[in-house]
């Protein structure tokens, strides 16, 4: 449908040169990405206690502001969509880890 508008565009507009698009289709995007935080379901603290990380196996740390699980050790955000962890490595975000100052006495 839309390569017939675009040809029917380009012959009536006296384009000389049209560029053939094929498959157009729509984005891969979830609506609930485009939802703000405040709006997810909150995340049941108590699965902390069985949860770990699927890459070195240890615990994760819960962080309220941005909705995710933290994996301190290797700088690892696991994000919760709608009060469910998604625990899958690729879909995980690298986070700073900032290196301690060290504190110099007066």
């Amino acid at each position: 449908m839309f390569q017939n508008a675009l040809r029917r565009l380009c012959n009536q507009t006296s384009v000389k040169y049209v560029i053939f698009l094929r498959g157009v289709r729509p984005l891969p995007v979830s609506a609930r990405h485009l939802t703000d935080v405040k709006d997810a379901l909150p995340f049941d603290t108590s699965l902390l206690e069985f949860l770990v990380c699927p890459l070195s196996k240890k615990q994760l740390r819960y962080e309220e502001k941005t909705n995710e699980l933290i994996n301190e050790e290797l700088g690892i955000a696991y994000p919760i969509i709608d009060g469910i962890p998604n625990m899958i490595p690729t879909d995980a975000r690298l986070i700073k880890n900032d290196p301690e100052t060290p504190v110099e006495p007066a």
